[in-house]
């Protein structure tokens, strides 16, 4: 009887003994797991926000953006531009001052501010406290095959007629050949507040881009669990093509001599560590110091691109 205890006792330490190796593997599994899937969210995330950004201002081998004429064939609408303001997402140039919108940044945003620049916002849709930046350019190669619907720059190198394909009347202005369509592609990076349904708690980086037959502002998310999204732009004072000054919060005006950008993104995971409490106060550019003692895993993320497109209209006096 002793003998049968003492076995029992011990099939019973050795029982539990193998059920938290089970359990601590399977809770590092899955902390490991959750950990990598943050990282190739927010590298992903990374990825788009940089290359759109470097490529800001590319409207082909044409150069300077107030050469591009909108035709009268695209729809009149309010669009996604500041409220009240008509065809924001056609327009290459600020109707008043004539400044070149390849690329417009909002710093540290409040609701009201979004929806204020941006009529496609809706109220409480961003995460307050991220950077907005809105990026016009054209994608791909010369456009073999037009959509119906996608809008186009056609362009010789010298003017540049910005249409919605198919024409069916004359153009406003004539192209002369030899020419190229380039498909255009308008959009905006933010961070929402949700990823998939209003209120998950999730945050998630996301952009308004130009797509539809009737085409319209429409919203893409590209990561989960991106919590904050911070530019700052390298301004060429000297017209040399190199950066004097990183600025966070550029004017319009400033802006307009932007030859490189650095870009932070913070990302957590999307699923919380219930052994974890993370401690850490991250200070990213010029938000405010973060303390978030929760128990979600979370890396800063970063990388500095060079605006190749208005770098070179600098250097050459555009």
């Amino acid at each position: 009887m002793v003998e049968l205890m003492v076995a029992m006792l011990l099939s019973v330490i050795l029982g539990g003994a193998v059920i938290s190796v089970f359990v601590n593997s399977s809770h590092s599994f899955k902390q490991d797991e959750n950990i990598l899937s943050m990282q190739d969210d927010a590298r992903h995330a990374l990825r788009e926000v940089a290359f759109d950004v470097s490529m800001a201002g590319h409207y082909a081998d044409l150069m300077v953006p107030n050469a591009v004429t909108p035709d009268t064939n695209l729809a009149v609408s309010t669009d996604c531009g500041p409220t009240g303001e008509l065809n924001w997402m056609y327009r290459t140039i600020d109707a008043v001052t004539g400044d070149s919108l390849s690329i417009t940044a909002i710093d540290n945003a409040t609701n009201a501010q979004a929806v204020g620049a941006h009529s496609c916002f809706v109220n409480d849709e961003i995460l307050p406290g991220t950077d907005i930046v809105a990026i016009k350019r054209v994608v791909g190669g010369d456009a073999a095959a037009l959509r119906n619907g996608g809008v186009y720059l056609r362009t010789n190198g010298t003017k540049g007629l910005l249409y919605r394909s198919p024409l069916v009347a004359a153009p406003a202005i004539v192209i002369a050949a030899p020419n190229a369509d380039w498909e255009f592609r308008p959009s905006i990076y933010y961070i929402r507040q949700f990823a998939n349904t209003a209120g998950d708690g999730i945050p998630a980086l996301c952009r308004k881009v130009l797509s539809g037959a009737e085409p319209s502002m429409t919203t893409e998310c590209l990561a989960a669990g991106i919590e904050n999204l911070q530019l700052e732009y390298g301004i060429d004072t000297t017209s040399d093509g190199q950066p004097n000054v990183f600025v966070p919060n550029p004017t319009l005006t400033q802006i307009q001599d932007v030859v490189s950008a650095r870009i932070f993104v913070l990302a957590r995971t999307t699923d919380f560590d219930s052994r974890y409490t993370n401690s850490k106060t991250f200070s990213i550019s010029n938000a405010p110091n973060y303390s978030p003692t929760d128990s979600f895993h979370r890396r800063v993320f970063s990388t500095s691109v060079s605006i190749q497109n208005i770098r070179s209209m600098n250097m050459m006096g555009f």
